[in-house]
């Protein structure tokens, strides 16, 4: 009796701490409850995540805009864009992996009883204008989206809203956001990844947002982006310590994606080189960012043949700094901001020096990157650099530069590109090119949504004039 009393004492004492069998059944690592500080961390991360890998599945916008080219595979450079699930992945990324993650983070602040008005004017604010910038991810990636039925589970069908309706809503929620930042309550702080819950520095980040997303529209409806742009300008980043930048660490699964797909560390793939497209003309100018963009072959700096194949060992490489499993994913700098500004004086909307703001964004670039102030002087005084001689086209030289400076950053180059029609990219052509290749400007519709919700996907795909790479958006006039 003594030994069946020992043998079944563990299993008493056990049962004892819970209230009944299925307490068993909870796995500790999935928690089924998440707060939202945690929710708006993983939001944040999943944007940067989307933004800035070069993963071929998902991000190819490096080589939509000629910085980067391939050694091997084609189908990227050459602008096939049905071979993988580019489109779902980048789809899925944004809906599923950010926008999700923050409609129930708000719900959950909504619902809390014991959380104070100010603090849920605050953090809602954090919340949105996240939101707004993977809104505007989305919308100037494919045009027309679903949206006012989107997220909703009891919709497994959503209609597909215009695409400048989409963006006249986020504009809206954005500009209803920024006034609540100046609520007395306590931001997301620890989980806030960008500023730590500094709301001085997301008054400027939303601000800076709210430059970016209005100068989009500026040749198609520039009386709207004036207005936006006169509110946001006095208030944007005023230098590189403003940026918003996600700080990835150098283990996984928190890395930066580029190391996971780059960094002989955790891959052998050697997929990519840097592009003669932008190396050559960063050689013509004695760029003081090339050791931080390329690592050097032979002593020089030597980019691949755009969209032909290119041996690995004979070109340079993307530099150390870059491959860096802990190097910082940019969402927005200071560099970017002092190009719209250049920008907005150069078309009216703000009074000011185009070339101040034009020698503050070229500056900001190189400093960022770890070239000196004096460095940056330097190769602003060349005659292809210079405001005053660079082009008689204000398009083209800011284009050109913002291009440069937009090097880590391939989708918003390529936003950029279309935009600003500049620097001028020719696709590859000759040798075993297929004839008429045109560089895409808009991402087609996920495949899947043929299948899943094939009705209201072809209502979208005739409204925009065909779901097509070749099909321009609505702000892209020329």
């Amino acid at each position: 009796m003594k030994k069946l009393i020992i043998l079944f004492l563990p299993f008493l004492l056990l049962t004892a701490c819970v209230d009944s069998l299925e307490d068993y059944n909870v796995d500790t690592k999935r928690p089924s409850k998440v707060p939202p500080v945690t929710l708006f961390s993983n939001a944040l991360k999943g944007l940067a995540d989307t933004l800035t890998t070069p993963n071929v599945n998902v991000n190819n916008y490096r080589l939509y805009t000629q910085q980067w080219t391939t050694t091997t595979y084609l189908d990227e450079p050459r602008y096939n864009v049905t071979a993988r699930i580019i489109p779902e992945s980048f789809w899925r990324g944004l809906y599923k992996g950010v926008i999700s993650d923050l409609n129930e983070a708000r719900r959950l602040i909504n619902e809390d009883a014991f959380l104070g008005q100010g603090t849920k004017d605050v953090q809602l604010a954090q919340i949105e204008i996240v939101e707004v910038m993977t809104w505007a991810a989305l919308v100037n990636t494919f045009g027309d989206i679903p949206y006012s039925e989107s997220m909703n589970p009891e919709n497994p069908l959503p209609k597909y809203d215009d695409a400048k309706t989409v963006y006249d809503a986020i504009l809206a929620r954005l500009d209803a956001a920024l006034p609540k930042l100046e609520a007395n309550g306590t931001p997301f702080e620890g989980g806030d990844l960008l500023y730590k819950g500094n709301i001085a520095e997301w008054k400027k980040f939303g601000n800076s947002l709210k430059l970016k997303l209005a100068m989009i529209i500026a040749d198609s409806d520039p009386a709207k982006a004036k207005t936006m742009v006169a509110e946001a300008a006095p208030k944007v980043f005023t230098s590189n310590a403003d940026k918003a930048a996600f700080p990835y660490i150098s283990t996984p699964p928190n890395y930066n994606p580029i190391a996971q797909n780059l960094n002989s560390l955790y891959t052998s793939r050697q997929d990519f080189v840097p592009s003669a497209t932008i190396v050559n003309p960063m050689n013509d100018l004695k760029d003081p960012r090339r050791p931080f963009y390329f690592t050097k072959k032979d002593s020089v700096y030597v980019g691949g043949q755009y969209g032909f194949l290119n041996t690995y060992s004979s070109f340079s490489h993307i530099s150390e700094k870059i491959i860096d499993p802990a190097f910082e994913g940019l969402l927005l700098d200071y560099s970017e901001v002092e190009f719209l500004l250049a920008e907005a004086v150069e078309r009216g909307f703000i009074t000011g020096s185009a070339a101040e703001h034009y020698n503050k964004a070229v500056t900001a670039s190189i400093t960022y990157w770890g070239g000196k102030p004096e460095e940056a002087a330097v190769y602003l005084a060349q005659p292809k650099v210079a405001y005053a001689t660079a082009s008689a086209n204000w398009k083209e030289k800011i284009g050109f530069q913002k291009w440069l400076a937009l090097y880590n950053r391939g989708w918003e180059s390529w936003v950029e590109w279309r935009r600003l029609d500049y620097p001028k990219l020719s696709p590859p052509s000759g040798g075993n090119v297929q004839p008429g290749l045109v560089i895409p400007v808009r991402m087609i519709y996920p495949i899947i949504e043929q299948t899943l919700n094939g009705a209201n996907r072809a209502a979208a795909a005739t409204a925009i004039g065909g779901d097509l790479a070749t099909t321009k958006l609505w702000w892209d006039k020329f």
